[in-house]
């Protein structure tokens, strides 16, 4: 939604993130700048309505199963894992050497949306390419890609078309993520000199037709997945640090080309403010304070965007509970899964997003299709609210293992007279209302502990 005052100005504050998890955490945008393209606010809006996404993270990095493509990069931090037993240069070389080794024949692109489908996801981005340059797609701009390694001869080898098709064919919204560095090539990582950090290795001033070089063939990639690869819903661009002024890869006129191929399209330029950053992305993280304009933060189910071996995964409950907050706050969640080298997700985490599923079928009322409240928290208590405003949907989210017997809330009280429904079990439940505060007294069979419970009720008119 982009509510009426959204609308009245054109950037908006956005608010401390907290949750941090572990892992490189890009930056958000601190302001919002709202589209002015009708076609591109109409399918903001539709989007806004999905609220629960997928974002698989796939390529050379699941092979040995470490963090997505950044081993490579020879900044010096923590979460970059590297064999130091190997020089630096030998280790990028073994890296580039697992095109030969990424074969993985168990690609199954329909369970992928089956099992997303069946967790209640609407939408799913997918990466066509990672900083490591690596295209999972039929590009003619490199040979670097799975179209000419190990998985080439097979019939699913241009694995971006059957997973997209596969996911239009379960009624997915679908976007594409992309890197807009690109360590692999020639005219970002110049082979001259060296690879000091994430960005450009050469004096793009000194270098300009270099530079030049490198813009056309982000340009005509990107053009490649918007004309190629059937009607897309979303260009999910990462790599902030390539940006005006200095990495300038004219990004006004990539989404121009790409709306030429795909009206409406959705551009998501994120870390970097402007009109072509159409909803925000705090990553592994949620903010403080409820937000007014569209956004979405992106969390792992696991520790690591890619598949890594023995992961610990979030518990469904701590998924619905993130899915919850999110949704109170006025965003939606896009979870990210890594499929493994063979191409399957694997049963751990198929469990996981069939019991969140299970909870969504029953209260998805409460998530789906709904928009802000301006009371939106109380205590265990997240609020939703239908459309029409009068609707709204208390979501309690209790602490770990508590027995509770009575849900206490303050704020938005239900109209006299009328109804509070469990969605759990579809009847009505005793309630009072004293001093600006609610009281739901369940029924013991319903009284189970730790379950994250939904109520209907209409709300009293201000």
């Amino acid at each position: 939604m982009l509510g009426k005052y959204t609308l009245a100005v054109a950037m908006l504050s956005l608010s401390v993130l907290a949750h941090s998890q572990q892992g490189f955490v890009h930056k958000s945008s601190s302001e919002y700048v709202v589209p002015t393209d009708k076609q591109v606010l109409e399918k903001l809006n539709q989007w806004q309505d999905l609220k629960f996404g997928v974002l698989f993270h796939w390529g050379l990095y699941s092979v040995p199963g470490i963090v997505e493509s950044w081993s490579i990069c020879s900044e010096d931090e923590d979460w970059i894992p590297r064999d130091s037993t190997i020089a630096y240069d030998e280790y990028k070389k073994w890296y580039w050497g697992l095109i030969d080794q990424f074969n993985p024949t168990g690609f199954n692109p329909e369970q992928w949306a089956r099992v997303t489908k069946n967790a209640g996801m609407k939408y799913m981005i997918f990466t066509t390419k990672h900083h490591d340059g690596f295209a999972l797609f039929d590009t003619k701009q490199s040979d670097f890609s799975i179209l000419h390694g190990a998985f080439k001869n097979n019939s699913k080898a241009d694995v971006t078309k059957h997973i997209l098709n596969a996911f239009r064919a379960q009624n997915f919204m679908v976007g594409t993520y992309f890197s807009k560095p690109d360590w692999h090539s020639e005219y970002y990582w110049w082979s001259r000199y060296a690879t000091a950090n994430r960005n450009v290795n050469y004096k793009i001033e000194r270098h300009r037709q270099r530079w030049e070089k490198f813009r056309q063939f982000t340009y005509n990639q990107i053009e490649e997945l918007m004309s190629g690869y059937g009607d897309v819903d979303i260009l999910w661009l990462d790599g902030g640090w390539v940006a005006a002024p200095r990495q300038d890869i004219k990004m006004d006129e990539i989404a121009d080309m790409a709306r030429s191929h795909q009206p409406g399209l959705i551009v998501v330029d994120r870390t970097i403010h402007g009109k072509n950053e159409n909803y925000l992305t705090p990553e592994r993280s949620i903010p403080d304070k409820q937000l007014p304009f569209p956004w979405e933060s992106c969390i792992t189910l696991s520790n690591d965007w890619g598949w890594v071996p023995n992961a610990p995964f979030k518990s469904p409950n701590e998924v619905i509970a993130l899915l919850v907050e999110v949704v109170a706050k006025g965003g939606n969640l896009l979870l990210g899964v890594g499929p493994t080298p063979e191409g399957v997700i694997q049963p751990e985490v198929v469990d996981r997003l069939e019991k969140i599923g299970d909870w969504l079928r029953v209260n998805g009322k409460g998530i789906y299709n709904t928009r802000i409240t301006p009371i939106y928290n109380s205590g265990d208590v997240w609020f939703t609210a239908d459309k029409d405003g009068e609707t709204l949907y208390a979501i309690y989210v209790p602490a770990k293992d508590s027995k509770e017997t009575a849900i206490e809330w303050e704020g938005n009280i239900p109209r006299k007279g009328s109804k509070i429904t469990f969605l759990q079990s579809g009847k009505s439940v005793k309630w009072t209302a004293q001093e600006g505060k609610v009281k739901i007294v369940l029924p013991d069979r319903f009284a189970e502990g730790g379950n994250i419970k939904v109520f209907a009720f209409k709300k009293e008119p201000q």
